[in-house]
């Protein structure tokens, strides 16, 4: 499209050289400047009317982990591949893209002045094990008193519900550029809504025409929970995940990830809990994985990964690309900067989840598989730091107090 207009642009300015001398100076600077802020406007269009984790990336990685994603996938349905090489790859290539797309949205909200309001803060850390020990356990019982069709049916009618909109909010904004070329007309509606007030009902053409077709692939998987469906939900809602959801600091991350180190252990180990809900709940808080096809007399076989155990280490390590950005005052994420930290705990995220698949191959058992991640994500920072002497520089590390000190500078 760039190149389109630099073409168009340059055809102008012959013609404008052949007519002769009567086009003058002051013309030709305003035909220069219309040039540049068409340019501008697109650029503009690309980075904030798309969404970015599904604008064409200029990270050839991140394009490739998009790519080995949809592979995988599509792969799977028809050739059974090894269960290490389906799920070491797809927790990988999640983690990289919601980690960039966190830097990504971080400098953007910088950009506009916007606050992140989504920060997790030191107490939510320490309350977190506890609440998800609460919702796992009143899943459990559910499953236990109640019929579990009935508790599936009510579940997985929330969740399609969820992912329709999920998708829609994905979908949208690349839908209103590509069919409605980013000037889709929108509706609003004020009304009350009983205990918040009044809101402003806002819906645009490419949104309800998006929803259209995310409700029929939420009405698909919801008829056939076919696990490539499933996974299509998983996959999003664990890059949005960790893009959106930010840790504040390197001292929450620690005591989150330290808190969930236990919860994880507690609940696979010394209960049934954890395996009873994983293997019951009918809905998209996991990716599947084919082990084996089914045959005329036995069903398919699968293993499973939890969303938390990509969501959890995926925003701490996406925090430490953060800080990576932090410390060569990179202020775009298009920009070259040493991501030592990043690629590091990178490394060791997969290593602990070799080590998680290969102990449950040997046992052929669940486990936990914070017990190897947690250790290899917090290993790998405190060590990185040490050996580069930012120990203290690491722990000091705030971006609430990056923010604060950005608006000072700003009033200033």
């Amino acid at each position: 499209m760039k190149a389109a207009e630099s073409g168009h642009s340059q055809r102008a300015s012959t013609a404008a050289s052949c007519a002769g001398p009567r086009r003058n100076n002051v013309e030709e600077s305003q035909q220069y400047t219309d040039f540049n802020q068409q340019a501008a406007a697109w650029e503009f269009i690309s980075e904030k009317s798309v969404p970015i984790h599904l604008a064409i990336m200029i990270d050839s990685i991140q394009s490739a982990c998009y790519v080995s994603l949809i592979t995988l996938m599509v792969a799977s349905n028809f050739v059974l591949i090894p269960v290490p090489l389906q799920m070491i790859p797809a927790a990988t290539a999640i983690i990289y893209i919601g980690s960039t797309l966190s830097l990504k949205l971080k400098h953007q909200r910088e950009a506009s002045g916007e606050k992140n309001e989504e920060v997790m803060k030191a107490e939510d850390a320490y309350m977190f094990p506890l609440l998800g020990s609460g919702v796992l356990f009143g899943l459990y019982v559910l499953f236990k008193v109640f019929d579990k069709d009935l508790v599936n049916l009510l579940l997985t009618s929330y969740f399609a519900l969820i992912g329709a909109y999920s998708l829609t909010e994905a979908f949208s904004p690349l839908v209103s550029k590509l069919l409605f070329k980013g000037s889709s007309k929108v509706y609003k509606h004020n009304m009350k809504i009983p205990f918040y007030g009044a809101y402003m009902l806002e819906l645009s053409q490419a949104w309800m025409l998006t929803f259209v077709f995310a409700a029929a692939f939420a009405a698909a998987w919801f008829q056939t929970k076919h696990y490539m469906l499933n996974n299509i939900f998983g996959i999003s809602l664990s890059i949005k995940g960790i893009e959106s959801l930010s840790l504040g600091s390197f001292k929450v991350g620690a005591i989150l990830l330290c808190g969930l180190f236990f919860y994880d252990i507690f609940w696979v180990f010394g209960t049934d809990v954890m395996v009873t809900v994983a293997t019951s709940f009918d809905a998209p808080i996991k990716l599947i994985f084919p082990r084996e096809f089914a045959t005329e007399t036995e069903k398919a076989k699968n293993s499973i990964l939890g969303l938390g155990d990509i969501v959890i280490p995926g925003i701490f390590i996406a925090l430490l690309l953060r800080y990576d950005a932090h410390r060569a005052n990179a202020t775009n994420s298009t920009q070259s900067f040493a991501k030592p930290f990043f690629h590091m705990n990178l490394l060791f995220y997969v290593l602990g989840l070799v080590a998680t698949v290969a102990v449950m191959f040997i046992f052929n058992a669940a486990q936990p598989a914070l017990l190897y991640l947690v250790p290899a994500c917090l290993g790998a920072a405190l060590a990185t730091a040490f050996v580069r002497g930012e120990f203290k520089e690491l722990l000091a590390y705030s971006e609430e107090k990056e923010a604060s000190d950005a608006d000072s500078k700003k009033d200033k």
